[in-house]
């Protein structure tokens, strides 16, 4: 095989593009285009690719099993996951049930990732990108700002939620800020829009350095989230004298028991809806697929079901102290007496907020927007754009208002299971796996991924009924009983659609991105 120059070549004394660099060389993207067009044998599109959109190359990868594990170790111990947990003790499952509605979920999340993530370790390329193949090279923007919506939302949500935690502490630290906490200046008290804005700044710091800074701080976070969480687990466990409420406190039996398992595994899942699809921005860098899988097994099932112990010993221990139900661990670590201890269980809250946000709702947008205006934007300025929509939004005024949240984000939500019903169809059951990665960065009409002016109209068909059926099933009141399995449903029926109006004659073939990758900084 001719062996073709790497993105990254100097192409004058006075134009070095660098490979990896999360920022745009004084050069410009056209001129990476150009050197990219001359390595790939075709025209590479500056609307389609720079720095950031472009395929990681195989060698230099840093994502191993530990930072997937750590990733999960983060996101599946978030207050939110907590909080939905904890719902279903309020529900009136005990503690077997409760473990057994999150092994189901974990099984099937682990499944789903773990191919999920397979597409993202072989092609290298992050999930707008990845959409390409299915929905066409424009047709794409749609997968891609459907998910990036729902993760602005929520990481203006997750930061205020974070935010109350801190003004907890500062209060605790310095009773004296106590007055600045009564007022209320656009929903928010002065004391709230300060600890607002410190969080809000903290985390377009880290993420300005790139994916391989939100790396480091996954890995820093992770062993301090479980320890917190196992420590606030025990202490409850002490304070109730060594037992908890282990049987449900509805005493659900029977059909009506299983329903409400099954629904809390299937909802499980959903919580998981937006990671299924974008999960290929961070394997996009992992070094093997065996460390996806290794990573995926630690970090799912054997954490879930840690997790599940945690949630099971916290509400059912705190039922025994006070026969109250919390909401949440923040709630726990409210009533810790000891000003010390709170301030630093408040802190592993912020740590662990913060991760979360990083990983789960913010990669998410700023691939979303660096997808949508490549000759403009890279990774950085992306995070600043998508940062301050997450500000600008009044995301406290979100959060208070119920129609918001489950009619705009719970219908934005819906469209994920369709998306990904969509995307794994194309990719697994009709392509099986063959992808040609040089032509997703071309817009030449006659490149594989053109389709009819950018959009693959099978695509928009099969998905369109899949998200009917979902939103009615997750809106309408006579379909209650269903509602927690909208996201199966959505992503069953854009599947079955997608398969059904697929063209099964065409000849998939398998093409390395190789030419034009860079150099991982992710």
């Amino acid at each position: 095989m001719q062996s073709t120059p790497p993105v990254g070549v100097t192409t004058a004394p006075e134009q070095t593009i660098l490979p990896g660099s999360s920022v745009h060389p004084s050069v410009g993207n056209e001129t990476l285009c150009d050197v990219a067009s001359v390595a790939a044998g075709r025209t590479i599109s500056p609307s389609l690719y720079n720095l950031d959109l472009a395929p990681t190359k195989k060698e230099g990868r840093r994502w191993t099993s530990y930072s997937i594990f750590t990733l999960w170790a983060n996101d599946v111990h978030s207050l939110g996951n907590y909080a939905f947990a904890i719902g279903l003790f309020s529900l009136g499952l005990g503690g077997w049930q409760i473990l057994v509605a999150l092994g189901i979920g974990a099984v099937l999340l682990f499944t789903l990732l773990t191919f999920s993530g397979f597409m993202g370790q072989k092609t290298g390329v992050p999930f707008p990108v990845m959409s390409r193949i299915s929905f066409g090279i424009r047709g794409a923007q749609l997968a891609s700002l459907v998910r990036g919506a729902v993760a602005i939302a929520w990481f203006g949500i997750q930061t205020y939620l974070a935010s109350v935690v801190l003004r907890v502490m500062l209060v605790a630290m310095f009773p004296g800020l106590k007055d600045m906490d009564a007022n209320s200046i656009l929903g928010l008290s002065t004391l709230g829009w300060i600890a607002f804005v410190s969080l809000w700044i903290v985390q377009l710091v880290i993420v300005s350095f790139g994916m391989e800074m939100i790396r480091k701080y996954e890995a820093f976070a992770g062993p301090i989230i479980l320890a917190t969480m196992l420590a606030i687990a025990i202490w409850v466990f002490v304070e109730a004298g060594g037992a908890i409420q282990w049987s449900g406190i509805k005493g659900l039996e029977g059909g009506e028991m299983w329903r409400t398992i099954f629904a809390g595994g299937a909802l499980w899942v959903s919580i998981y809806g937006t990671f299924v699809l974008n999960f290929c921005d961070f394997t996009r860098s992992s070094v093997t697929k065996k460390s996806i899988v290794r990573g995926n097994f630690w970090g799912i099932p054997i954490n879930m079901l840690l997790f599940g112990a945690i949630v099971v010993i916290m509400a059912g221990g705190q039922y025994k102290i006070n026969g109250k139900i919390i909401e949440s661990p923040s709630d726990i670590v409210q009533s810790i007496p000891n000003t010390l201890f709170l301030v630093l269980a408040c802190l592993a809250l912020l740590i662990l907020t913060i991760a979360v946000n990083l990983m789960a709702n913010f990669v998410a947008p700023v691939y979303a927007l660096t997808n949508l205006f490549p000759k403009h934007l890279n990774f950085r300025k992306a995070a600043w754009v998508s940062g301050t929509i997450g500000l600008v939004i009044l995301p406290w005024n979100l959060y208070n208002n119920p129609l918001v949240i489950v009619y705009f984000l719970g219908g934005l939500g819906a469209l994920l299971g369709p998306l990904f019903g969509v995307v794994m169809a194309d990719y697994w059951l009709l392509r099986r796996g063959k992808v040609n990665i040089l032509d997703l960065y071309t817009d030449h009409p006659s490149g594989t991924y053109f389709y009819k002016r950018g959009v693959n109209p099978r695509a928009i068909a099969a998905m369109v009924p899949a998200a009917v059926v979902a939103i009615l099933i997750a809106f309408v009141p006579a379909l209650e009983a269903a509602a927690p399995f909208a996201w199966f449903f959505g992503a069953g029926i854009g599947a079955l659609c997608y398969y059904l109006f697929a063209d099964k004659k065409q000849q998939h073939t398998d093409v390395s991105g190789e030419p034009i990758a860079v150099v991982s900084n992710h």
